[in-house]
């Protein structure tokens, strides 16, 4: 009579809902408890601590009878030996989550990798550069870094890793290429640490254990011989008058031959109360635009080539094609023919007002720099600092014009 009580699977099966739950009793405190939606779930209810309790094992048909006749068992078990199942099954729940949870983090750690943060990295500089210096860049990563790094987690690459990587553009005697790799490297994991994607910069400091590129040192007059040269520019009867103004452009303003060549009438303002020059970001070498003031003896300079333009264009054009800028081998022909071959350059130009203006001793650092348009600091420092010191710009530029006309003055 016993057994003819409990359930079996065919009672369980038909068992059909009613308009409130009740239960089907299979023994020992366990049975099936039907739900008026028709849901029927196993429990158990016993007493533990002087408490009643109740034990879900489960849906049906998902738990069958013999399984949770089972677990009955397990937890008569567990109560014998002191043990809540209750508690015990919570904590296994906790367990479980925070194992999760682990995992997840585990997971997240493992798909953050140094390409996925440099790709990142990229897209927020890409904006500020060139578009020529950002497939450079990303260019030098994809051929230098990611084969090695790429596929890392970013939280575990070591200074050892970085230091493999940087060790076969060595050994391949591609020294700049390492320095500039470096510099990128450098800015990704100074990223990563702001996003919080690992803790300290393994690349930091590394230049210190490898060959140093040479610097390209473009010849250039010593500032004694300015004041002879500019008195040859002068008297010079064969060059344009174009090419000789933009050669005493050139050492008044000192800008890279590039952004001088490309220069427009649209971006230059002689009219306002501190004349300025806005060279756009895509003349600059590095991608960033830079505000030059013009000294009253610059402004004269632009005043006498507007005689030669319409001023909607280039202001130092081709003589040829108006169309066209002035090359490159125009300025750096004349110099040639003044007798100065292999004593300067027209980049060398640069190197005398840099040197001048250092020496000085007047003028800070990162005001020459700006001027000179070099960076200084790291990539992601710059990102945060975008002075443009143009007022002590202002007052060194007019320095330096009054400078050079006291040099043509005591020749």
């Amino acid at each position: 009579m016993r057994n003819s009580n409990k359930l079996t699977e065919l009672k369980i099966k038909q068992a059909k809902p009613k308009e409130k739950q009740y239960k089907l009793t299979d023994g020992e405190g366990m049975y099936l408890r039907i739900y008026p939606n028709g849901s029927k779930y196993w429990q158990l209810q016993y007493w533990f601590e002087g408490k009643q309790k109740v034990l879900s094992f489960g849906a049906w048909p998902e738990v069958g009878l013999t399984e949770a006749r089972e677990k009955r068992v397990e937890a008569r078990k567990k109560r014998k030996q002191g043990i809540d199942p209750i508690k015990e099954k919570l904590e296994k729940i906790i367990n479980t989550k925070e194992q999760e949870h682990e995992k997840e983090i585990e997971d997240q750690r493992k798909g953050t990798t140094f390409e996925k943060v440099a790709q990142e990295w990229y897209k927020r500089q890409a904006p500020n550069w060139t578009e020529k210096h950002s497939l450079g860049v990303l260019n030098s990563l994809n051929n230098h870094v990611f084969p090695d790094l790429g596929e890392k987690p970013i939280s575990d690459i070591t200074k050892q890793d970085v230091i493999k990587t940087f060790r076969k553009l060595e050994s391949a005697g591609m020294h700049e290429t390492r320095a500039r790799v470096g510099q990128r490297v450098v800015a990704v994991f100074e990223y990563a640490e702001i996003e919080e994607h690992c803790i300290g910069n393994p690349a930091v400091g590394l230049n210190k254990i490898f060959t140093k590129p040479k610097p390209k040192h473009f010849p250039s007059l010593p500032i004694s011989e300015l004041a002879e040269f500019l008195h040859k520019v002068e008297a010079d009867t064969k060059a344009t008058p174009i090419t000789k103004l933009a050669i005493l452009f050139m050492i008044h303003v000192f800008v890279r031959s590039k952004s001088q060549r490309h220069a427009k009438w649209i971006d230059i303002d002689l009219d306002c109360a501190e004349p300025l020059w806005i060279v756009p970001s895509s003349d600059m070498k590095k991608g960033r635009e830079l505000h030059v003031p013009l000294s009253p003896q610059v402004v004269k300079i632009f005043e006498e080539l507007k005689q030669f333009s319409d001023q909607t264009g280039y202001v130092f054009p081709q003589a040829k094609d108006p169309k066209k800028v002035m090359s490159e081998n125009t300025l750096q022909k004349f110099s040639i023919k003044m007798g100065y071959k292999g004593r300067s350059t027209i980049h060398g130009f640069r190197t005398v007002a840099s040197t001048a203006l250092h020496e000085s001793m007047i003028w800070k650092y990162e005001v020459v720099e700006k001027q000179m348009s070099h960076l200084v600091g790291s990539e992601t420092s710059r990102a945060y600092n975008r002075a443009e010191h143009l007022v002590e710009r202002r007052k060194m530029l007019q320095w330096w014009s009054d400078y050079v006309d006291l040099q043509m003055q005591n020749y």
